[in-house]
């Protein structure tokens, strides 16, 4: 007898492993680069208005949401290239071992967290 009924994949992130887990923020981090660049390219084009929209825009950024939306933009700029390197990495044939692989994406992990507190420090 032929089974064809569909199978249950479990996509809980705690059954996944840490190398699938950081894949997977990467994707999400260019995406949110992709957003976020059209909110930079938005207050950019209003301080280069007039010295109104400049004078506008400096008040803007001293507020805390738009802060916590740049640091947002940054940290996320920041884990995309730190995975973008072991990516580019891997695509060389390094790293590629599944010992390798998972210490890589730890080192991913901590090195993206250590950048964004860095970043939040020079943002506020």
């Amino acid at each position: 007898m032929d089974n064809k009924r569909p199978v249950y994949l479990d996509v809980n992130p705690a059954n996944m492993p840490l190398t699938a887990v950081t894949s997977i923020l990467h994707r999400i981090s260019g995406i949110i680069l992709f957003v976020g660049s059209a909110i930079l390219l938005c207050l950019l084009s209003s301080s280069l208005e007039s010295a109104k929209g400049f004078e506008d825009t400096v008040l803007l950024m001293q507020g805390g949401l738009i802060k916590f939306v740049v640091w947002g933009i940054v940290s996320a700029l920041l884990y995309h290239l730190v995975a973008g390197i072991r990516h580019l990495g891997m695509d060389l044939g390094m790293g590629e071992e599944l010992e390798a692989a998972l210490m890589g994406s730890k080192v991913i992990l901590v090195v993206s967290a250590v950048l964004a507190v860095l970043a939040g420090v020079w943002i506020w």
